[in-house]
């Protein structure tokens, strides 16, 4: 069995996914995700001119030394482009030897370990009000557990997650159109001022079992990510997300020695060696890596192996940037790992999203269960492709009020 052709598309419904299309010469073809946000062009173009014309003609089935042979291969190793390119190839294989074996890929893993994978969405609102309003409309469509964000009195742009006009508080998305970045002013002070009390108030309103996580996103320096986590401790949140850049991992030491809050990290990693250290010392408790960014199935199960080693649970990084090809190969590793966590999900269930993509996973009650179908249970449909093309967008970028960089 050989590969004989990949096709790289990229374009989407109001994103701009990379999708990977690998065939080969029995008919039996795989996908795989390689968008990485707002730098979609360089994981594709790096698919088409460098690792594609090394595919044809090898093997899927032997996708461990494929994986190998693009990661050790190359010189300069990993990377969010290079991984994103490795990750599609790999999803597309474990697509590939699914529906040879006629069987989905969490089957392949080792099976079930649980019935469905609880998921979180994200609440949001210009204010503590307006959040109430997008908590409420998450647990009355059966959530479980709700990431929330709002806006901080005294700021004077939208914060990190928060949208611009009061009401937009349901399935909201952050516009990234535009090459030229908007601009998000930041006040540490009055974030650590304000959030503690705003957290404290939706666990009194909605009470002590909803699952309620909240995102700093980096934004902390350790001495105040410390306080913060020190001072949230009685909302008992499910975690805190991204307290510090995550370039600082000694950061984590002082935040642990002042407080017990649950600390997860991980989305902006790429491989087992930018978090082994983090894990092995205990020093997070959820890991957000993407099965994108990090290679694929075959090394982020490493990462969950080696976490599960050390009471850490997995929260892969579910953000609209991921499609639903790669969503589905976190479904199908969120099915089988043994220290699932929590899924991060953003309805991307669309019309066109899921013309472009139609797939029998099904998020039902806060829970996404798996698809039994071979594979990783997503189709693509190159017809609905040819409707879009690429967009380019960009990430805001942050500055104190007096006018000094900062981290987003």
């Amino acid at each position: 069995m050989k590969i004989t052709d990949a096709k790289v598309f990229v374009g989407g419904p109001q994103k701009n996914y990379v999708t990977l299309k690998v065939l080969t010469d029995q008919g039996v073809y795989g996908l795989g995700d390689a968008t990485l946000n707002n730098r979609e062009t360089l994981p594709a173009n790096y698919l088409e001119k460098y690792l594609i014309p090394n595919l044809i003609g090898k093997d899927p089935r032997n996708v461990e030394d494929i994986w190998q042979f693009f990661y050790r291969g190359a010189y300069f190793r990993r990377g969010p482009v290079a991984m994103a390119a490795y990750g599609a190839i790999d999803m597309a294989l474990w697509d590939i030897m699914g529906k040879l074996a006629k069987m989905p890929v969490y089957q392949l893993l080792g099976g079930k370990s649980r019935s469905g994978a609880m998921v979180y969405a994200h609440a949001t609102g210009t204010d503590l009000e307006d959040l109430k309003d997008s908590v409420s409309h998450y647990v009355e469509s059966g959530y479980k557990a709700v990431r929330v964000q709002c806006g901080v009195p005294g700021m004077s742009t939208a914060s990190y997650a928060v949208p611009e006009k009061k009401g937009e508080v349901r399935n909201y998305i952050t516009d990234y159109t535009g090459i030229q970045p908007k601009v998000e002013l930041w006040d540490s002070d009055r974030y650590i001022r304000y959030m503690p009390t705003a957290l404290a108030e939706i666990r009194d309103r909605f009470g002590p079992e909803l699952h309620i996580l909240h995102d700093v996103h980096h934004r902390l320096l350790p001495r105040e990510a410390a306080e913060f986590a020190k001072a949230v401790e009685p909302v008992r949140l499910f975690w805190m997300e991204d307290p510090t850049p995550a370039e600082d991992q000694d950061a984590l030491r002082l935040i642990r020695q002042h407080s017990t809050t649950p600390i997860a990290i991980g989305e902006v990693f790429n491989s087992i060696w930018d978090c082994n250290r983090m894990i092995e010392e205990e020093l997070i408790d959820f890991i957000r890596v993407a099965v994108t960014y990090c290679g694929g199935i075959t090394h982020t199960r490493r990462i969950v192996d080696l976490a599960g080693l050390h009471h850490v649970r997995t929260g892969f990084h579910g953000a609209p940037s991921h499609s639903p090809v790669s969503m589905a190969a976190q479904h199908h590793l969120n099915a089988w790992a043994p220290n699932f966590g929590v899924q991060e999900y953003l309805v991307l269930g669309t019309p066109e999203c899921d013309a472009l993509f139609p797939s029998e996973h099904r998020m039902i009650n806060g829970m996404v269960h798996v698809s039994d179908a071979p594979g990783l249970g997503v189709d693509f449909d190159e017809k609905q492709a040819a409707r879009y093309e690429y967009l380019p967008g960009a990430h805001p970028v942050v500055r104190l009020e007096d006018g000094t960089m900062w981290n987003y």
